[in-house]
């Protein structure tokens, strides 16, 4: 998941968000913690593909994952996130 940081700093986000939706199944909470610094890293340059990403994935995301995704969020926003998750 790291490795997609090169793409991201080029601004290919394509590979990053692929392999999040793959290891959001991966029960390791350090894999959770790289897929969610990976995601806020693609929010950081690209909020609209992040959005989108979560507006997909977030009710399946692991709870540190998307904790980390949604980091630089406003606390409004975050809420809504959290608030979609089942748990």
């Amino acid at each position: 998941m790291l490795a997609t940081f090169y793409y991201i700093k080029r601004g290919d986000y394509a590979e990053t968000l692929r392999l999040a939706e793959i290891m959001l199944k991966d029960k390791e909470d350090l894999v959770q913690k790289a897929v969610g610094w990976m995601l806020r890293e693609v929010g950081k340059r690209d909020v609209t593909a992040l959005r989108a990403f979560l507006d997909r994935n977030a009710p399946r995301m692991p709870r540190t994952a998307l904790r980390y995704a949604i980091e630089r969020f406003s606390p409004a926003l975050r809420k809504r996130y959290m608030a979609v998750r089942p748990d």
